[in-house]
């Protein structure tokens, strides 16, 4: 067990300084600390002190020795704290060693926690997992509830009484009138008036309350999502401001979520995964005044805003490695990068720039931990692009369960999809909504080469999708910031026009690519140009169209999908959404196709009406997009 601490005065401390004061020392003079216990050592000299005691600002700790060595386990406070070795003997103090200073980076308060249940008495929300700060605990004193805002019905306790400002510890509601996802805020207050905030969530369905598990269930927004893709430097030299402008000419296309690339310190024109500041924005994009603006007009316009943010990894230049680089085993920073068996430093790939973090270590994984956090408290952002996902699994996949319950209990609606592959269902169990499009193969896009050759696309393109195991959310893509050269550069205007087709007509999270919806070409790693946004290719019109019938039809936002044989399926590919038929002819020829389909279907991207009795004619790089008359005249 251990000890007490001793509340000896450091002025006390401070007027023991004999003469052999310097050879009693503290390691290192502290620096940045995430957690309010941390493990110090030093030297003393054997014979001077009988006991070594260690002060701080949470009290005084005697410390364990050997032989010249000491170690302690000190209690520190947010902010900064002085921190200083004792030399005592015979009861007396013999020396006080040099100072160090640490400051700790966490906030130093209660943590609200929200809990939902269904009982046969109705819906519970308690808070009575909330939990006293950490470092200066005092009682939780006060709980407040908040029915936030976009509710489907107003929220009431069983006596009637409304949610705001209710003051109980464990609240029965009665029942909603209105189906839908509602949402409830706690704020908790402690005896020193400290306070936390957290949400929590629920459904109604059919008339009856529904808890959500926050920890397998993805935001119920998610199901809609279509992602734009956002890379500053290609909006223009402002970086974020210039994004912000266009947010009109991006809501005009239907796409309801933003995907920004990483906008955190990054050295130089580094695309942004050499991360430099994990909690800041990177001076070349704006400031952090910047992005709550675009995060503001995005929300304004019914757009969420997703970050991509770097957890793997920091750059050589981020200024905790640079300390290690230069001090060794003196850094306080040296436990926390990866290290192999010749104790060097392990890199990301190839990377020599991107230096691993030890996830082992706590301090990273609360650093990394109040990384996201920040940006969902103080920005209001919504979800996260988590980069190399696969890589902090491999040295600690625990961290990521821990993260998803963290993020869940400031905001449930978070959404953090992986870059790991979407085959590998251990994602979407174990902290994350969504994952990749890729193979098995790290990194390798599913439809990598299924363009290569006409020949064989609509082949390549069933083999693919049949892999799809009808749980785990995809996020699906014809570009991104790593495929290179744009789809349309590689395969010409029509077949990235059939491809978008099929983009927007699978399950999963479709992405759209900065600049794909006017066939921009670029190279994103070639360095900062901005975007031409002339559409000359007649493209925006295209995703507009498809993206409205995406929204429009529950089907092709539902998981329901059946590959559907054809007499073409080397050229010919097809599929079921529900009660939609999409056939596309992958082909550079018209294909006179047969399959199961008859009667009188519309073409939901033509408007026109055909008779099919199981043959239909389509040109080349032809698509329709079927659903049966009557059922669609139902629906009007």
């Amino acid at each position: 067990m251990m000890p007490l601490p001793r509340a000896l005065p450091l002025a006390l401390l401070l007027a023991a300084t004999p003469a052999d004061a310097a050879t009693l020392a503290l390691k290192g003079d502290g620096g940045d600390a995430w957690t309010f216990s941390k493990a110090v050592e030093g030297t003393a000299p054997p014979d001077a002190c009988d006991e070594v005691l260690v002060a701080s600002p949470g009290g005084v700790m005697p410390a364990e020795r050997d032989g010249e060595r000491f170690f302690a386990t000190i209690r520190l406070h947010e902010g900064g704290n002085e921190v200083r070795a004792l030399c005592r003997r015979d009861g007396a103090e013999q020396a006080v060693s040099e100072a160090q200073h640490w400051t700790v980076r966490v906030r130093d308060v209660p943590k609200a926690w929200v809990r939902t249940a269904v009982t046969d008495a109705g819906l519970v929300l308690d808070a009575g997992r909330s939990e006293p700060a950490l470092s200066r605990p005092a009682p939780v004193a006060r709980v407040e509830w908040r029915a936030e805002a976009g509710n489907p019905a107003p929220l009431l306790a069983t006596d009637g009484s409304p949610v705001d400002g209710n003051a109980a510890k464990r609240l029965t509601l009665r029942t909603p009138a209105a189906d839908g996802t509602y949402r409830v805020s706690l704020r908790v207050t402690d005896a020193l008036g400290r306070t936390d905030t957290a949400a929590g969530v629920f459904r109604v369905e059919q008339g009856k309350p529904v808890a959500v598990d926050l920890r397998r269930e993805p935001p119920a927004w998610s199901r809609d999502a279509v992602v734009y893709g956002v890379v500053p430097w290609l909006f223009g030299p402002r970086g974020l401001p210039d994004v912000t402008a266009r947010l009109d000419a991006i809501a005009e296309l239907g796409v309801n979520t933003l995907w920004l690339s990483p906008i955190t310190g990054a050295p130089g024109d580094d695309f942004g995964y050499a991360v430099t500041d994990h909690f800041g924005v990177r001076e070349r994009f704006g400031s952090e005044a910047d992005l709550k603006t675009l995060v503001a007009a995005a929300h304004a316009r019914g757009l969420r805003v997703l970050m991509d943010v770097v957890p793997n990894h920091t750059a050589e230049q981020h200024p905790y490695y640079a300390d290690a680089a230069a001090r060794g085993e003196e850094s306080p920073y040296h436990a926390f990068f990866d290290r192999g068996t010749d104790g060097d430093v392990t890199h990301y790939f190839d990377w020599k720039n991107l230096k691993n973090l030890n996830y082992d270590h706590p301090e990273v994984q609360r650093y990394m931990t109040e990384a996201f956090v920040h940006w969902v408290r103080e920005v209001g952002i919504d979800g996260f692009r988590v980069d190399a996902s696969w890589a902090v699994r491999e040295r600690a996949p625990e961290f990521w369960p821990r993260l998803r319950e963290e993020l869940k209990r400031i905001n449930p609606d978070v959404l953090l999809l992986a870059e790991s592959t979407a085959r590998d269902p251990w994602y979407v169990t174990h902290g994350f909504d969504a994952a990749y499009d890729w193979t098995d193969r790290l990194g390798q896009w599913a439809w990598h080469d299924a363009f290569d050759d006409p020949a064989l696309t609509a082949t390549k393109l069933r083999a693919a999708l049949s892999v799809w195991d009808g749980r785990t959310p995809v996020f699906r893509f014809l570009n991104n910031n790593d495929t290179g050269a744009r789809f349309i550069t590689r395969h010409g205007v029509e077949r990235a026009r059939l491809a978008a087709t099929m983009l927007m007509t699978l399950p999963g999270l479709p992405c759209v690519y900065a600049g794909d919806e006017v066939g921009a070409e670029y190279e994103p790693y070639g360095g900062p140009r901005a975007i031409d946004w002339t559409d000359t290719h007649g493209l925006t019109g295209h995703y507009k169209r498809l993206i409205a019938l995406r929204l429009g039809e529950n089907a092709l936002r539902s998981n329901d999908f059946r590959l559907v044989p054809t007499s073409l399926d080397d050229r010919v590919l097809a599929y079921r959404r529900g009660d939609v038929l999409v056939v596309l002819n992958h082909a550079e020829a018209a294909v006179v196709v047969a399959l199961d389909a008859t009667g009188r279907m519309d073409d939901l991207l033509t408007g026109e009406t055909l008779t099919l009795s199981g043959t239909l004619t389509l040109p080349a790089h032809g698509v329709r997009v079927l659903k049966p008359t009557e059922r669609r005249t139902a629906e009007r």
